[in-house]
């Protein structure tokens, strides 16, 4: 039986944590450990979490010495991982109860590497269904548009390289996934809405100017693109994220 591990990084999400890892915990598939990966210098929420999952052997809690972001968090909650695949969960999202059991099955049955499947966004007052059309995401087709929902990804921990995310404040995921489909790996799709993925409007995702700054980053440091081309990728790119939200 296949062990996953869930890698978690923490900062300051105590209104979402609990209802997050007891999603994890009420899964139907139950052969996991969660990687917590606190990362946050204040430690009073660390005491809270402690206090109400401390004691479970499922959960492995890694404080780090100062905040060394999401991106990072993640690399260093694989190094400690023991699990045959990886999925990731962001501390303000959660799943439904048979995430694990569907989309590992759907991994095995087929062996695929890198997968992902639908979800549903808790943006403001409405919510979005982010549901793919594509059965197959490639390397070209990604550069395009990423519609991947970190919270939704499970990879077999054999294509994951060493600092798999970037140190980027956003999207270090979006670098990730092209390092992989870039390899020649294809990401497939499940496609059903196992996660629900919720909007903070303090997260650094809401933050227009660090998406822009680090959108432009993916195309020209991390893809080797000259200057016109990510420029072109980004619009194309930034256009793709807004008409999802019309």
């Amino acid at each position: 039986m296949s062990f996953v591990s869930v890698i978690i990084p923490y900062y300051k999400k105590i209104n979402h944590i609990y209802k997050t890892l007891n999603s994890v915990l009420d899964q139907t598939y139950q052969n996991f450990e969660i990687i917590l990966i606190y990362d946050d210098a204040n430690l009073v929420e660390l005491d809270m979490i402690n206090e109400k999952f401390g004691k479970n052997r499922k959960i492995k809690i890694i404080k780090n010495n100062k905040n060394k972001g999401a991106g990072v968090s993640r690399n260093i909650g694989i190094e400690y991982s023991a699990g045959d695949y990886i999925a990731f969960l962001d501390a303000d999202d959660f799943w439904y109860p048979k995430k694990l059991e569907k989309q590992l099955k759907f991994m095995n049955e087929n062996k695929y590497d890198f997968t992902f499947c639908d979800y549903k966004k808790n943006f403001k007052d409405s919510i979005i269904e982010v549901k793919f059309s594509e059965k197959r995401i490639n390397y070209k087709d990604l550069l395009k548009d990423c519609k991947i929902g970190l919270s939704t990804v499970m990879l077999n921990k054999k294509i994951i390289s060493n600092n798999f995310f970037p140190p980027l404040k956003t999207k270090e995921d979006y670098v990730a996934w092209l390092k992989v489909t870039k390899s020649g790996i294809d990401a497939y799709n499940y496609p059903e809405i196992l996660t629900v993925w919720n909007y903070s409007e303090n997260s650094l995702s809401s933050n227009f100017f660090q998406k822009m700054s680090d959108g432009f980053k993916v195309f020209y440091f991390y893809q080797g693109f000259n200057y016109i081309k990510s420029i072109y990728y980004l619009i194309l790119l930034s256009f793709k994220s807004i008409k999802r939200k019309i």
